[in-house]
């Protein structure tokens, strides 16, 4: 065996299901969007065609003959189209009028995402906050930019890093908080099959690392607001 085989051999035994990324920008080549959706789609379908038959199952049967196709659609115009930067979503900003100088919430904003380790599903909540500084933006905006970097494969460390960023960048202001409740399949269907714990990520900018500010943010996200 080759030494450099042997030392990847190794380094993948010492990490196992250790998995972790030091970048905040999603891994993407240079060349990923240089062929179109629909070229990628048909590629995909071959891919996914060729997996389900080598496991042996027969896409000559009415119910498996169109998986293919379906998979690489919803791969590429579904769960994966955070991926392409023309579906960032724009997020129009106003000025504060109102001069509303408080903390704004956006709770329970349903997540679903995929985790870039196993392509299993991700499922939950995140929480985001942010303290004007002058201008405001849409409350839809904040749940559509939670979903755009959730719809790519990813750790959940680094979408609430992105959501965040994202949000300061918008705002121009670095006083903007996430926090992300999930349950991620790969741990809660495969491996020790766990379906109780969920991960929960937290990132705090800006005057949100202050204590005092932190703890209210945390605070109303465990308000009754049942109606």
């Amino acid at each position: 065996m080759k030494i450099e085989n042997l030392l990847n051999e190794t380094l993948n035994d010492i990490n196992g299901d250790d998995h972790f990324s030091a970048n905040m920008d999603t891994p993407l080549r240079e060349d990923a969007f240089e062929i179109s959706n629909q070229e990628k789609i048909a590629s995909i379908e071959k891919d996914v065609a060729r997996i389900l038959e080598t496991l042996g199952m027969d896409l000559t049967d009415d119910s498996l003959s169109g998986t293919p196709k379906r998979v690489a659609k919803m791969f590429v115009n579904e769960l994966f189209a955070g991926l392409h930067p023309d579906n960032k979503p724009k997020a129009s900003t106003f000025d504060n009028k109102y001069k509303y100088n408080e903390m704004l919430v956006e709770r329970n904003i349903t997540l679903y995402s995929t985790c870039e380790h196993h392509l299993l599903p991700i499922v939950g909540r995140a929480h985001v906050a942010y303290i004007s500084n002058g201008t405001v933006v849409g409350l839809s905006k904040m749940n559509r930019l939670v979903d755009y970097y959730a719809k790519r494969p990813q750790v959940q460390e680094r979408l609430t890093l992105q959501i965040v960023k994202a949000l300061q960048d918008v705002l121009n202001t670095k006083d903007v908080a996430c926090v992300i409740d999930a349950k991620h399949l790969c741990v809660n269907a495969r491996g020790i099959r766990d379906i109780e714990s969920s991960t929960v990520t937290a990132e705090f900018g800006g005057a949100f690392k202050k204590a005092e500010v932190k703890k209210e943010f945390l605070g109303y996200l465990n308000m009754d607001t049942s109606f």
